[in-house]
């Protein structure tokens, strides 16, 4: 599968959790409910993968974790917040 075609069924996820929760909840109850949608949909997924942070070639170890990783492919950030701001996007 293409990250194109992972990436429309995160986005299908994503639509059914926002639909059946709404809006003003803890991050940490989306990234719950999205994970088991993901693995509903039949997606492998890993939550909390911890990856190297690699700055000039070197590595450093630091505590450095992603929220959701799809496929082993796609990078799920969860966000609950009113707007997205610039920060957000890195």
């Amino acid at each position: 599968m293409t990250e194109n075609e992972i990436s429309y069924i995160i986005r299908k996820a994503i639509f059914n959790v926002y639909n059946g929760l709404g809006p003003g909840l803890p991050e940490s109850i989306y990234h719950k409910i999205l994970i088991y949608e993901l693995e509903d949909l039949g997606l492998d997924v890993r939550s909390e993968v911890s990856i190297p942070l690699i700055y000039n070639e070197i590595t450093f170890n630091c505590e450095f974790r992603i929220d959701i990783l799809v496929e082993n492919k796609v990078i799920v950030e969860v966000k609950s917040v009113k707007d997205l701001e610039n920060i957000h996007f890195k």
